[in-house]
């Protein structure tokens, strides 16, 4: 364990009341946790720990426990809503550490169903994700005030979220009922001198962005700053927040959002198109830099498909040479005599082109290179522009490998521990899955052929598009009568096409026959390749897209084949203690036939992978080191899993290279040699400094908020009773009418609601429990709230409205609701910092339209006249709209609440409210004949016992029954109409 953890455990300790502990990322939380569940001892009691949102972090908890201490058998299990209530007592009883969801533990403290007296204490893993209205702040209030002794210890690794509003760190201290708060940044003495020690060997190097690259940066951060200008115009949005720098974090989204979102309503379509377009060149920037040219042509194309009418960006003046310089990187137009399309651009404008018929002429050069010739004597020239870093990362490798193979010579053995912390390991982190597949094959193959393959997949997209588009359009008549909107196409001829359009379309024809010749080809190939059953073998040595033997289980062929190359695969199993952590050769295979579609794994299956390949020396002359490739969206603790001697940090990742420091605390006898790999000058240099800057800055926040923070005597929760957060004392007025026995205040009843268990995800139950009202959670199968025998509330927050409105399930809940209670509600619900509002007032139409929110709504209300409709802003509106609703009321039976709309075993029970007490098929079908109406249908059903009955009664007892001669007549006369046949 490094020092400055038992340090902050040290803190922890000395105060039972529990405390707020805020980290730096990538210090390691997971670590602290499982040594202070090692310290646990169930004689203190049993330790609940909130299942975080994030399962990475349970699975790093759990690992840690096993390394920390393999005697320690007690790994934490999870209580779940499928355990049954005796099993839980059990388990809260028997002095261990769980992990239990928020929402099963605020249940069971509310039925009393939890031991309160046997908890030791409560562990919360995300403490900036806290609120005033959040379960585990309902949680804590109820546990502090039935076991005053136990502790409540939070933990957070994410500085800059606990400064995001007022007083963030203060507010979420009060919901936890904690004096203390501890604060460990960087540059804390303990941790800076611990990690400053024994640092590990750090490269820095810095690759110079290619030419085209440099320039979609520059021409992307004028169109963002244009944007950004744009946005300050509108006079909605705090200044000092617009700025490059925030815009390069997602935060920034939430930023802007948070602050526009109470206007939303209000806001005109630029302004919001421009929040959406800041989120995609934010996009576009991290992807520069993250994948291949080829993908992120792809990725433009499909944005310029999605976006073009709407977008904002597009329109701009520089992001004309986004696209333009991204096709520069893969592929550009010549003429047949050599010269670039671009500059004689001019010239081709006068001329008319040729038709487009079947004269198309292919030719592929010598060198691999592939020329599209066109009519009019355009050609397709391949650029294949490889990313700079691609390049060093296999120098690097190289590098790597002759240091090892020296020290080899020498007989140098840094590591007698045993085979776990072997020399050879080498660790590549990449950002994402993708990212290490891509690297994996430059490594494997060659970075050409990895290029090829995407180029090759692009074009046959290409192909696959048009053929898509051409069998959904219609053989057109010779004279056509009608076109446009009717045929559902609006025909463009290329005769009407501007002048601009006519260099795109040849484009986009070289494009097409690039792709048909490249499909024909491959076609032809495989049916050559099919009966070699010796791929791996020596005599296909000249084939062309030979990779060669290697001993992982993946091997592409050229067209997206695969070939499986099984000997030699098990020999590079990693042997790990975590099952979940092995690769496992199906896997492999499944990841890696398409890079785009890796559903059939989960992350956790792929977080590491081993690659070496003997034949790259013999193509190089240099051989390459075993390599493992990392993603870091994985967020496993791969450091102590493989324990590598070099890493090669190819995505800068702050939180990775904390992880990195740390490990080589805890590991300072082991050679650590570190190369990071940035592009120079680039956004991914300035975003990686602003992440240390904005971590800094809220840690700098943080320390201020603390000297000056007022904490209340009373917030360790001593002083709280079960009462205590009642609000009726603030309410009354002082001065109470004296003439009600000299202002004797009168006891107040306990208010009761019933709620249904699914609504404990809300935090409309917490807020109803510090008004002062006991809640009962049961399960209910009508309705959400139940306030008096009489009102039963259906809640519906505004998504969930349109999703209820969708699925048509919200038609049938008002049915079941209006079938058992006498004052059926639907509560529609905003949120307290958003729009009090669906749409604009511009956007609500005349008519009754069938997509129109209002309009469902309004038929809705038509077809349900008793249904009552309450709107509330917030959680604290509605909690005051409930208390107002029960003034005059009786409190809700708990027995007969659950019982209502759940079939009987036993039958028909007198008095009761459930399904078999009425046929409702029946009295929908009575309450449909004509002459029937609300006023009298239930008359009818006392009369007579059923539909038959009905049809015999004569005219005279029709008409006592429905209360007029007209009624009874329309009735009769329906009954005894004959039924007309075709004879």
């Amino acid at each position: 364990m490094v020092q400055f953890h038992e340090h902050i455990i040290t803190e922890l300790l000395e105060d039972s009341n529990g405390g707020l502990v805020v980290l730096s990322s990538g210090l390691s939380l997971s670590k602290l946790v499982s040594s202070l569940l090692i310290l646990h001892s169930s004689s203190e009691g049993t330790l609940l720990l909130l299942s975080p949102s994030s399962t990475s972090l349970k699975s790093k908890i759990t690992f840690h426990l096993k390394t920390l201490n393999p005697q320690f058998n007690q790994i934490p299990a999870e209580i779940t809503a499928e355990l049954p209530a005796h099993h839980r007592h059990a388990l809260y009883s028997s002095g261990n550490a769980f992990f239990i969801t928020p929402r099963i533990l605020i249940v069971d403290l509310l039925t009393n169903k939890l031991p309160t007296s046997k908890i030791a204490g409560i562990l919360l893993l995300n403490a900036h994700s806290l609120s005033e209205t959040s379960t585990e702040a309902f949680i804590v209030r109820i546990f502090r005030s039935l076991n005053r002794s136990a502790y409540v210890r939070a933990f957070s690794d994410k500085p800059h979220a606990m400064v995001s509003g007022f007083a963030k760190a203060e507010r979420t201290m009060k919901c936890l009922h904690v004096r203390k708060l501890h604060l460990w940044p960087r540059f804390q003495v303990y941790v800076s001198q611990e990690l400053e020690r024994d640092p590990p060997e750090v490269v820095d190097i810095r690759v110079p962005m290619s030419k085209y690259m440099v320039g979609i940066q520059k021409a992307i951060i004028e169109v963002m700053d244009a944007c950004l200008k744009e946005m300050r115009k509108t006079n909605k949005v705090d200044v000092e927040d617009l700025t490059v720098e925030n815009g390069l974090f997602k935060s920034f989204d939430e930023i802007v959002r948070r602050q526009l979102d109470p206007i939303w309503h209000t806001l005109g379509k630029k302004t919001k198109q421009l929040v959406s377009d800041l989120k995609t060149l934010r996009k576009l920037l991290d992807y520069l830099v993250r994948y291949d040219a080829v993908t992120y042509l792809k990725y433009l194309d499909t944005l310029r498909v999605s976006e073009s009418f709407r977008s904002v960006w597009i329109f701009a003046e520089a992001s004309y040479k986004i696209f333009d310089y991204a096709k520069k990187r893969v592929f550009h137009l010549v003429r047949s005599d050599g010269l670039k399309f671009n500059e004689l651009s001019k010239g081709v404008k006068n001329k008319k082109r040729k038709s487009k018929g079947d004269g198309k002429d292919i030719e592929e050069a010598v060198d691999g290179t592939s020329h599209s010739t066109l009519n009019s004597g355009l050609v397709l020239e391949e650029v294949l522009e490889e990313a700079p870093k691609w390049k060093v990362l296999r120098e690097v490798l190289e590098e790597v490998e002759e240091e090892r193979q020296k020290a080899g010579m020498l007989g140098e053995e840094i590591f007698t521990e045993g085979e776990d912390t072997n020399n050879g390991i080498v660790l590549v982190a990449c950002k994402d899955e993708m990212s290490c597949l891509q690297l994996e094959e430059c490594i494997t193959g060659s970075p050409e052929k990895v290029m090829r393959e995407e180029w090759k997949k692009y074009l046959l997209n290409k192909v696959q598009l048009r053929d898509i588009v051409n069998k959904k359009k219609k053989p057109k008549d010779p004279k056509p009568k009608g076109f446009g909107i009717l045929d559902g196409v609006t025909p463009i001829t290329p005769a009407q096409n501007a002048e601009t359009t006519s260099i795109s379309k040849q484009e986009h024809d070289a494009l097409l026959a690039a792709a048909s010749k490249l499909r024909n080809v491959s076609e032809n190939d495989n049916a050559k390749d099919a009966p070699q059953p010796d791929i791996g073998g020596q005599g296909s040595g000249k084939r062309r897209r030979k990779v060669g033997i290697r001993k992982v289980p993946v091997v592409l062929d050229g067209v997206g084949v695969q070939n499986n190359d099984k000997e030699g695969s098990v020999s590079d199993k990693i042997g790990m203690s975590d099952s979940k952590n092995e690769v496992n050769e199906d896997e492999t295979n499944t990841v890696s036939a398409g890079r785009f579609s890796s559903e059939g794994t989960s992350v956790e299956n792929i977080v590491l992978r081993k690659h070496s390949n003997p034949n790259v020396a013999a193509r190089t002359g240099k051989p390459l080191p075993p390599v493992h490739f990392y993603a870091l969206e994985s967020d496993q603790p791969i450091l102590d899993i493989l324990k590598p001697s070099i890493v090669i940090v190819y995505h800068p990742d702050m939180a990775f290279v904390r992880e990195i420091e740390v490990y080589k605390a805890e590991n300072s006898s082991k050679r650590l040699k570190v190369y990071f790999l940035f592009y120079e000058a680039s956004t991914e240099v300035q975003k990686f400094e602003a992440s240390i800057r904005r971590e800094n800055g809220a840690f700098e926040s943080l320390i201020r908020q603390k000297s000056m923070m007022m904490i209340p005597v009373d917030q360790s929760g001593h002083s709280l009773g079960l009462n205590s957060t009642l609000e009726s004392d603030l309410t009354t007025p002082q001065n109470s009418v004296t003439r009600k026995a000299g202002g004797r205040k009168e006891a107040d009843k306990e208010m009761q609601v019933i709620v249904d268990m699914r609504e404990f995800m809300s935090s409309l139950p917490n807020v109803l429990h510090q008004k002062g009202m006991r809640i009962i959670p049961v399960t209910l199968e009508v309705g959400d709230y139940i306030l008096s025998p009489l009102i039963c509330v259906e809640r519906k927050s505004i998504q969930d409205l349109f999703m209820s409105f969708t699925s048509g399930r919200l038609y049938h809940q008002v049915e079941t609701m209006v079938r058992y209670y006498r004052i059926p509600v639907l509560l529609i619900e905003f949120s307290q910092d958003k729009s009090f509002s669906f749409q604009s007032a511009s956007d609500i139409g005349d008519d009754v339209t069938p997509n129109s929110i209002i309009s469902k709504l309004s038929l809705l209300a038509l077809h349900f006249p008793r249904l009552r409709i309450i709107w509330s802003r917030s959680l604290h509106a509605t909690a005051e709209i409930f208390a107002s609703l029960k003034a005059n009321q009786d409190e809700p039976d708990e027995t007969k609440a659950i019982r209502v709309g759940v079939p009987s075993e036993e039958g028909i029970v007198e008095n009761d409210v459930r399904a078999e007490n009425y046929n409702t098929s029946a009295v929908e079908f009575l309450r449909r004949l004509p002459g029937v109406t609300d006023s009298n249908y239930r008359a009818i059903m006392d009369g007579c016992k059923s539909l038959a009955e009905l049809a015999l009664l004569p005219v005279e007892r029709l008409a006592e029954l429905m209360g007029g001669h007209k009624a009874a007549r329309t009735l009769r006369d329906f009954l005894d109409a004959k039924y007309p046949t075709l004879l």
